[in-house]
């Protein structure tokens, strides 16, 4: 099945920048006030915005000479693995079996960033429809513009937040987030905690 070229190339290092807004459409997923780990921080962006919705955080970047993948243990205090994780080389799969796997002695949370249907292959049900700590889908309803400044056409994939909480018991929930206000659901797309100025955050190796 062939798929429509986006007209976006592939950045060194699967650097794609993600909007504030996005995280804004994960924020009310997740506790309040946690303590992050971003392991593909890159240039900090969505640090950044996890520190305006409250959250400390603590970031790493293999350019910073971090291999997330190489980890053996989670930094102390690091409550949830939330990233944008790299595409290439079955990269995104093994970044949430790590995650799954450090997160698993402080019953932690981990949430990627991924293209809507990710879940749907046959080799990843172990992390989806047969995995117990899978909890939360988070559909965005709009299509994110990796770089909406450049003239490159319109992006082709719509993505989701994943969800897994190792305290999660039942079966996952699927919730649509749209960030343009619907009052005729009684709420809006967008929440978000007041930012506190002197929450932490542990920033290795990211440009200002």
């Amino acid at each position: 099945m062939s798929q429509r070229h986006s007209g976006y190339v592939r950045e060194k290092g699967d650097l794609y920048v993600t909007p504030d807004w996005v995280v804004d459409a994960l924020v009310p997923y997740v506790p309040r006030r946690m303590h992050v780990w971003e392991p593909a921080a890159g240039r900090g962006d969505l640090v950044r915005a996890l520190v305006a919705a409250s959250h400390s955080v603590h970031a790493t970047d293999i350019d910073s000479g971090t291999d997330f993948l190489k980890t053996t243990t989670a930094p102390i205090g690091v409550e949830a693995i939330i990233t944008n994780p790299p595409y290439g080389r079955n990269l995104a799969q093994r970044f949430i079996e790590h995650g799954l796997r450090l997160m698993k002695p402080v019953n932690g949370l981990v949430a990627m960033l991924l293209r809507v249907d990710f879940g749907t292959a046959r080799t990843r049900h172990h992390l989806f429809r047969d995995c117990p700590v899978f909890s939360t889908k988070v559909e965005v309803i709009e299509r994110i513009e990796w770089y909406p400044t450049a003239k490159l056409g319109r992006p082709s994939y719509n993505h989701a937040w994943f969800i897994w909480d190792h305290r999660h018991r039942g079966e996952p929930v699927i919730h649509f987030w749209d960030r343009q206000p619907q009052p005729q659901e009684g709420r809006s797309g967008i929440w978000r905690e007041p930012y506190a100025a002197n929450d932490p955050v542990e920033v290795e190796g990211l440009t200002p």
